[in-house]
């Protein structure tokens, strides 16, 4: 359903992430996305990093040039919506890990708030380049979640990749139910393969160029399934047989270029 609705708010978070926040009482849940247009720009997909009642959010990273545009919009301004669309978290784990890389970590907040809200434990593995780009540790802890970071330059929390505290997670007494994870595929791949290896259920949700949200036009295709409807959260065993996860995408034009 297409609407038109008002940014109230734009919400710097890090020096590279801008929430929008808006009304719309259309229903949403943790890790579905809705398709954003700016008139005058691109229509882009944009994953819902507040997915609760009628105030919904979307969390914008700068990654282009349309994406550095706008961000800059101010509040009042109208933008189209579409969606939305995609599976979801299912909120059903009772202790659930999140680790979360970057961006991604906007579409594991709405599901583990959720959870938490519902008595459920949540433990997260928050990765960053440094800690200016550190996002969403404090939401995730008001919420009641225990919160471990990880920065590549040693600036906050443990020197190194946040997989690498994903793995000790793993491995601590107390078995996890799930393991939820976005962010670049890489590190995806890996902590899918950590929770392989401890028997613990995990899924992720997968970035890909997208277009029609409609699974018609072929610009998400991964393996065999398009990510706009199929996805974008994937059991972590999906994933990990398929040739081009953690290693390749389609670019704009659709070939496969290195991830």
């Amino acid at each position: 359903m297409h609407r038109i609705v008002a940014i109230d708010r734009r919400v710097p978070e890090t020096p590279s992430t801008v929430t929008w926040r808006f009304r719309d009482p259309t229903p949403a849940a943790p890790g579905q996305f809705v398709m954003v247009w700016v008139p005058g720009d691109d229509e882009l997909p944009m994953s819902l990093s507040y997915t609760d009642g009628e105030t919904k959010g979307v969390t914008v990273k700068a990654m282009g040039a349309t994406s550095r545009r706008i961000q800059e919009i101010p509040p009042g301004t109208r933008i189209g919506i579409r969606g939305p669309y995609g599976n979801r978290f299912a909120l059903t784990p009772r202790r659930l890990l999140i680790v979360g890389g970057g961006s991604g970590t906007a579409v594991l907040a709405p599901g583990a708030e959720a959870l938490r809200r519902d008595g459920a434990e949540v433990v997260g593995a928050l990765g960053a380049t440094t800690a200016a780009e550190m996002l969403f540790a404090e939401r995730l802890r008001s919420a009641g979640a225990r919160i471990e970071l990880a920065t590549d330059d040693g600036s906050l929390g443990h020197a190194g990749y946040v997989t690498e505290v994903a793995d000790r997670l793993l491995g601590e007494p107390g078995r996890f139910d799930a393991v939820w994870t976005c962010g670049p595929e890489v590190m995806m791949r890996k902590v899918a393969l950590a929770a392989r290896a401890r028997g613990v259920p995990a899924f992720g949700s997968v970035e890909r160029q997208m277009k029609c949200a409609l699974g018609m036009c072929d610009a998400c295709a991964l393996g065999p399934y398009h990510v706009c409807v199929d996805g974008p959260v994937f059991p972590a065993e999906t994933l990990l047989g398929l040739s081009e996860f953690g290693r390749s995408k389609r670019d704009p034009s659709g070939r496969l270029v290195p991830v």
